[in-house]
C-alpha cells in the first residue's frame, strides 16, 4: 500500500520553522530559507557527483602514457562509466519511488566517493575500468532522483531557478574534479589528484545528508516491474518528451567529445602546453554556474521554447572558434560551448519535469539515460575521428550533433504548451 515518505522537521528536531518556510502542503519557493537549504544540499550533491564522474577526463593523456593505450581506449575511463550510468538510471527512479528520494541519493554519494578512492590505488588498467564501471552503477542513484525531487518539491515558478542552481553545482563539480585531478597530476601524480576528488566527494555527501529537507510530496510506491514499465511507456505518449530525450543525448554528446580530445590537441605541437595548464583550462566550467541558473530563470520568464535553440546556436559558434589556430580563440570557443551546454541542459531538463506529470521519476530517468548515452557513445566515437582526421575531424562530428540539436529545438518551438493540473488556478500559467 502506498504511503507518504516520512516528513521530518525541515532542518532538525526541535527546529521551529522560520517565516516563509513551507507548510506540509506547500511547494518550495525561491526567496525562502528552505529554498536556500535545499539548493545548498543539491549544490553539494552536484559538486560531488560530477567531480567524481569527470575527474578522469583531463587524465586521459596520462593514461595513454602510463598504460600505453590509445586516445579512444583512454576515453573508456569516462565512456564506460557514463554508459553504465545511463542504463542504471532507468531503474534508479523506480528504486527511489519505493525507498525514498533522500535515502537513495545519500547512499549513492557515499558509495561513489569510496569507489573513486579505490580507483586511486589500483595499478592495473583493466581493474581501473572495472571500478569506473561500478562507479556508473552507484552514481545512478543521484542525478535522476535529484531532478525528480526538484520537480516534486519546487513551486512551478521556482523550478527553473532551482534546477539551474542544481546544475550550477554540477558545473563546479565537473570543473573542480577536472581541475584538481589535472593540476595535481602535473606535480604529485594523477593518483593523488583522484584521491583528493574522492575525499571532497565524501565531505559533500555529509553536507547533503545533514541539510536536505525530506520529501513532502512524494508518495512511496512498491517496486513492481510491470507498473514501472507502464510509467516509462506513458512518457512516450507526450508530444515533446521523446524529442527532449534526444536533445539530452546531443547536448552532452557534443560537450563531452569536445572536452575529451581538446587536451590531446593542446598538449601537442604547436601549443605544447603542460598537463597543469590544460587542467586549468577546465576552470571555464565556472561559466556553467552562471549560464545554467541564468538561462533556466530566463526560460521561466520567456518560455523554454524561446530559449533552448539559442543554446545550440551558441555551442555551434563556439565549436567553430575551436577549429581556428590562435590559442585565445580556442579558449573562447570552449567558453562558448560550455555556456551553451549548461544553459541548454538547464532548460531541457526543467522542461522534462514540467511535461512529465505523474511520471517525473521515469521521465527524468529516460532524459538522463539519453543524456549519458550521448556522453558514452559520442565521447568514445570522437576518438575515431581524432585518430583519422585530428581536431578537424572531431569538430565536424560534433558540429553534426549540434546542428541536429538545433533543428529539434526549432521543432520544439512549435510544441503546444502543456498546462500542469497541479498549478494553482489563481496563478498565471508559466510559459514553457
Amino acid at each position: 500500500m502506498a504511503r507518504r515518505e516520512s516528513v521530518e522537521p525541515v532542518a532538525r528536531a526541535g527546529h521551529r520553522p522560520e517565516a516563509g518556510e513551507l507548510e506540509s502542503h506547500d511547494f518550495i519557493r525561491h526567496g525562502t530559507p528552505v529554498f536556500r537549504r535545499t539548493n545548498l544540499a543539491l549544490f553539494a550533491a552536484g559538486l560531488a557527483t560530477f567531480g567524481l564522474l569527470y575527474c578522469t577526463q583531463p587524465l586521459m593523456p596520462e593514461f595513454s602514457k602510463d598504460y600505453g593505450v590509445s586516445a579512444a581506449t583512454a576515453a573508456l575511463s569516462l565512456s564506460l562509466t557514463t554508459g553504465v550510468l545511463a542504463f542504471a538510471m532507468l531503474f534508479a527512479g523506480g528504486v527511489s519511488d519505493a525507498w525514498g528520494r533522500k535515502s537513495v541519493m545519500t547512499a549513492s554519494l557515499v558509495s561513489s566517493a569510496l569507489l573513486v578512492l579505490l580507483t586511486a590505488l589500483v595499478p592495473d588498467w583493466n581493474m581501473l575500468l572495472v571500478l569506473r564501471a561500478l562507479l556508473g552503477l552507484t552514481l545512478s542513484g543521484l542525478p535522476a532522483v535529484a531532478m525528480t525531487y526538484l520537480s516534486e518539491e519546487m513551486h512551478p515558478e521556482s523550478i527553473g531557478l532551482g534546477m539551474g542552481l542544481y546544475i550550477s553545482g554540477n558545473a563546479i563539480g565537473g570543473m573542480g574534479g577536472r581541475l584538481v585531478a589535472g593540476v595535481l597530476a602535473e606535480f604529485v601524480g594523477w593518483r593523488i589528484g583522484v584521491a583528493t576528488v574522492g575525499v571532497i566527494g565524501l565531505l559533500s555527501g555529509l553536507v547533503f545528508w545533514r541539510i536536505l529537507p525530506p520529501s513532502r510530496h512524494h508518495v512511496r510506491q512498491p517496486l513492481h516491474v510491470g507498473a514501472l514499465m507502464g510509467r516509462f511507456a506513458a512518457t512516450f505518449r507526450d508530444a515533446g518528451l521523446p524529442w527532449l530525450f534526444v536533445e539530452g543525448f546531443l547536448l552532452l554528446g557534443a560537450f563531452v567529445t569536445v572536452y575529451n580530445y581538446i587536451g590531446y590537441r593542446l598538449l601537442a605541437p604547436p601549443y605544447g602546453l603542460n598537463q597543469a595548464v590544460v587542467g586549468a583550462i577546465f576552470s571555464v566550467y565556472l561559466i556553467g554556474t552562471f549560464s545554467s541558473a541564468w538561462m533556466g530563470h530566463l526560460a521561466g520568464k520567456l518560455g523554454r521554447r524561446k530559449v533552448l535553440w539559442t543554446a545550440f546556436a551558441l555551442m555551434l559558434v563556439g565549436l567553430a572558434l575551436t577549429a581556428t589556430k590562435p590559442l585565445a580563440l580556442i579558449v573562447l570557443g570552449i567558453v562558448a560551448v560550455t555556456f551553451g551546454f549548461f544553459g541548454g541542459h538547464s532548460v531541457a531538463s526543467s522542461w522534462v519535469g514540467r511535461r512529465a506529470g505523474n511520471n517525473k521519476a521515469q521521465a527524468s530517468s529516460l532524459y538522463l539515460f539519453s543524456y549519458y548515452m550521448g556522453s558514452s557513445i559520442a565521447g568514445a566515437s570522437g576518438g575515431l575521428f581524432y585518430a583519422s582526421h585530428g581536431w578537424n575531424g572531431v569538430a565536424i562530428f560534433v558540429g553534426a550533433l549540434i546542428v541536429a540539436g538545433l533543428l529539434i529545438a526549432l521543432r520544439l518551438y512549435r510544441l503546444p504548451p502543456l498546462v500542469s493540473p497541479s498549478r494553482p488556478e489563481t496563478e498565471p500559467p508559466i510559459p514553457q
